[in-house]
């Protein structure tokens, strides 16, 4: 429709990209959320698809495992996914030969499933490396040399500098240097926490712990002493790295002093600025400058022999959001880079040349797979040491000629309001990727439209699963805020209230169940029960004890995923079960002032039925915008785009959600929130 109209003239596109933009929105007017998916977007090139990483082996080995049913890349695509679930051994066999890993003993097999105690099989056994290493040497696929640049960087305030850069050559010697002041300083097998921005030091402190044998305890900068100091007791750190202060925007804020007041064992402090810290330190603690020293009486302290070890051993703590009680502390092994990194290969494509950016932080589990999708892709990692907010960061992903960007949506929501990346260059980037939460159409629109409706790459994932179970790929055609197919040799079924699996392919919205081998997945919690946790209460599919995700998903009819929330976050209303982020979509859209909701069912009475009510962040600048109003539309659109049954009972304006250090939003605590004041209130 809109197509015709702008060709007659009726209507002249005021931007190079509205054509597109209308085009899609005609169709996307008439998608039935209750019914129809989401209309696709963007579709793969058949001329392109054997470019890519999957497709190109897809080529050599589809014929050999599919047979005649084997036709392309692109109409073979779900095919062969499902083999490679059916037969992860001969999957995994070819892929990790794509990645730069290097074994220093080879595998005895691919999948030993003989120990029926461990229902997520052991994988690579007999095999000993350092993953560490496998990220600093030369490889012929993918193709890397000691020349090739490994990260590139800019500083916040300096957006007319030209971008730094380390070659992977120059990185592996900061990496050893590092390794050697650590083996003079601590002892082989120390966890050590790192409390600090992903800033190239960072990355080279990241690697040097795992080079050398220890491991990494990651804690987001944005935590408070409570939250280091539970982090440092559950993992039993034995040190620290931190940096003086944490600069943004302009503006300095103390980190150290959190630290310390989190914990008493020894913290190495690296200056923010320059080469000396601007904090007086604890006697025990030591200057960034101070420990490097430590390396100078070795004869060659840029060599270091790394630490191998078996695939299970442990190299990284990570920790869950820690919504409630203590966060559950999640061991990495040396398969969970393996598991990221072949992720970012199959499904969002990066090779060898590509320049990765990703705003995030060591302390969540988007750092680490940042850095293992980079370092063994062959692409260089782009770090930006400030604030992504705003346009500095834009320029810095132009300046740095970026191909692969990663982001959160209420990161894109920002950009998109503030229109801080106006008449910015990002053409070059050919992929972009979201995770975190979920996404909004019309700031998923926005982005692709500024590298020429590039695709953006959905992602769904955990710590636990050193990757996601659901994503995009080049190889299918993509729609904005859905998924299009399980990830490579993941398995799962949705399951109803009453634990019966739907049928494949059946169109349907319920908990999701993951097959329990899942490679690089995790087999132990340091302090809960990995068995409580993840498999009991499970339902059994073919004779398979499926594992715990949380996620509440809707498979459409075209076939696309929708997560439509955590199973904690479902609400009753009126009897019928729905999902928070299945309203805010509706609601986000309904008024322009918004920037964006956070719905949640709440009992104001002991026993009464669950209200909803949407909390609301307006966009910045001056509004009239009345509660009342905004009831009235979400009202409005609820019932004309979700369902008439639903009544919006309290509506009210925020100026912030509350979120955990990986952004995801705290409903239980807007909910306790709401439930506290209602309280008081009736009590007056």
């Amino acid at each position: 429709m809109w197509r015709g109209v702008v060709e007659r003239g009726l209507l002249k596109p005021s931007h190079p990209h509205q054509l597109h933009q209308l085009v899609y929105y005609s169709a996307y007017a008439k998608w039935d959320v209750s019914a129809r998916g989401p209309p696709p977007y963007w579709f793969p090139s058949k001329v392109h698809c054997k470019d890519t990483n999957l497709g190109r082996i897809m080529e050599v080995h589809g014929p050999k495992v599919l047979g005649s049913l084997y036709h392309d890349p692109i109409e073979s695509f779900a095919l062969f996914q499902k083999f490679s679930v059916q037969h992860p051994e001969v999957y995994w066999s070819i892929v990790v030969k794509e990645l730069a890993v290097t074994f220093h003993d080879p595998p005895k097999t691919i999948l030993d499933t003989s120990d029926e105690s461990k229902s997520g099989g052991t994988w690579f056994p007999g095999a000993v490396l350092n993953i560490a290493e496998c990220c600093l040497l030369p490889s012929h696929s993918p193709k890397r040399t000691d020349e090739s640049v490994a990260i590139v960087w800019r500083d916040e305030g300096f957006d007319d500098s030209p971008v730094n850069y380390l070659t992977l050559r120059e990185l592996r010697e900061q990496v050893m240097m590092v390794a050697n002041a650590l083996d003079a300083t601590f002892t082989k097998g120390d966890a050590i926490a790192i409390d600090m921005p992903m800033t190239y030091t960072a990355v080279i402190i990241y690697l040097a712990l795992i080079l050398a044998g220890y491991v990494v305890v990651s804690i987001a900068d944005s935590f408070a002493a409570k939250e280091i100091a539970s982090r440092m007791r559950i993992s039993d750190a034995k040190g620290i790295f931190t940096q003086d202060f944490i600069s943004r925007g302009g503006r300095k804020f103390p980190l150290y002093s959190r630290v310390i007041e989190g914990c008493q064992c020894k913290a190495i402090v690296v200056p923010v600025l320059g080469s000396s810290v601007g904090v007086t330190l604890r006697n025990h603690d030591m200057s960034w400058k101070d420990f490097i020293s430590c390396a100078d009486g070795i004869p060659r302290p840029c060599n270091y022999s790394p630490v191998y070890q078996q695939t299970d051993a442990v190299t990284n703590i990570l920790f869950s959001s820690g919504t409630t009680g203590d966060p559950k502390a999640i061991p990495w092994t040396q398969l969970s880079p393996i598991r990221c990194a072949a992720d970012s290969w199959a499904h969002i494509d990066i090779q060898a040349g590509d320049v990765t950016c990703w705003p995030t932080n060591l302390g969540w589990v988007m750092g680490p797979i940042l850095l293992y999708s980079c370092f063994l892709n062959g692409s260089t990692l782009a770090l930006f040491h400030g604030s992504p907010l705003g346009r500095s960061f834009g320029k810095f992903v132009q300046d740095a000629a970026v191909t692969v960007l990663g982001t959160v949506p209420s990161l894109v929501k920002t950009w998109k309001s503030s229109n801080c990346m106006e008449g910015l260059d990002w053409t070059k980037i050919r992929t972009f990727a979201s995770s975190g939460e979920a996404s909004n159409v019309d700031d998923d629109l926005w982005l692709s439209s500024r590298a020429f409706y590039r695709p953006i790459i959905e992602i769904c994932g955990g710590t636990e699963l050193a990757a996601s179970y659901l994503q995009g790929s080049a190889l299918q055609p993509q729609a904005f805020g859905a998924f299009s197919t399980p990830t490579m040799s993941t398995g799962f079924v949705i399951f109803d209230d009453e634990g019966i699996p739907y049928l494949d392919n059946q169109p349907c919205i319920g908990e999701v169940g993951l097959f329990p081998l899942f490679m690089g997945a995790s087999d132990r919690l340091l302090n809960a029960d990995h068995k409580k946790v993840y498999f009991d209460g499970m339902p059994v599919y073919r004779g398979m004890k499926l594992r715990r995700h949380g996620d509440i998903i809707r498979r459409t009819v075209g076939g696309y995923y929708i997560v439509q929330g955590r199973a904690d976050d479902t609400m009753n209303l009126g009897g019928i079960k729905t999902s928070s982020v299945e309203i805010e979509r509706v609601c986000n859209r309904a008024d322009e002032r918004v920037l964006e909701t956070a719905a949640i069912g709440v009992r104001f009475k002991i026993g009464g039925p669950e209200q909803l009510a949407v909390l609301v962040v307006l966009k910045p600048g001056p509004s009239n915008c009345k509660p009342d109003l905004l009831k009235a539309k979400f009202q409005n659109a609820i019932q004309k785009d979700l369902n008439p049954l639903f009544k919006v009972s309290l509506v009210k304006i925020v100026p912030e959600f509350p979120r955990t250090a990986s952004n995801k939003l705290l409903r239980r605590v807007l909910r306790d929130q709401l439930k506290q004041e209602f309280s008081t209130s009736s009590k007056l």
